[in-house]
């Protein structure tokens, strides 16, 4: 296909077709012409994958630079280390500095445990769990282990949705596209049908007809 082709599939302005190529983002095409030059599939799918890390994951050139190269190593990473390296460059889930204590953190340590959970425990989620159990604390509404545990019981049912929905694609690109953007729009698709569920449940005790707002 010709660049006009790749724009048009992709949604991708042809200038910013041409940034990514000079950025090296984006390998160069065939050339078929002095100022022509042939695109095929795999530009397609690089070009989502680039745009999932800049505009969704809204992460820098340069990281995404890096996190290309890793792709495109004579040995790439498998799946869960992709999801994993995927995690990790995306922007924390919590904002400012580290408030947690140290009994915060335990408390991490122990739902990790009890749910058998098989994740780095100084991992950056695990901080980022306890940075929100910590802002808890400190509204006044402790988060209790019931509660804590009821939350990770329905994340794990997301989880495995996310990894399914994941699972479905082969291509290295698709599958990191995938985790980024399931990862990110999934934290507010999550928490826009929480409110729904949520008015859906109040209105089921109270015996309420449904309300707009």
């Amino acid at each position: 296909m010709r660049i006009g082709e790749l724009s048009e599939r992709s949604g991708t302005p042809v200038p910013t077709i041409k940034y990514y190529l000079r950025e090296g983002l984006l390998p160069r095409g065939e050339r078929t012409g002095p100022n022509q030059a042939h695109y095929g599939d795999e530009h397609l799918h690089r070009l989502r994958l680039v745009r999932a890390l800049t505009d969704v994951g809204g992460l820098p050139i340069a990281t995404t630079r890096e996190i290309l190269a890793r792709v495109d190593s004579p040995e790439p990473p498998i799946t869960h280390e992709l999801l994993g390296h995927a995690m990790h460059v995306l922007p924390p889930a919590t904002k400012g500095g580290s408030t947690a204590d140290a009994e915060d953190h335990e408390r991490v340590r122990a739902l990790s445990e009890r749910r058998g959970w098989q994740i780095h425990p100084e991992g950056r989620p695990s901080a980022d769990l306890a940075e929100v159990i910590a802002t808890y604390r400190r509204a006044g509404h402790l988060l209790d282990d019931d509660a804590l545990d009821g939350y990770a019981a329905t994340m794990e049912q997301a989880a495995r949705v996310d990894l399914d929905v994941i699972g479905r694609v082969t291509g290295t690109d698709e599958i990191l596209e995938s985790a980024v953007v399931y990862t990110v729009l999934g934290d507010t698709l999550m928490a826009v049908l929480r409110r729904l569920a949520q008015a859906n449940e109040s209105a089921r005790r109270s015996g309420a007809a449904p309300q707009d707002g």
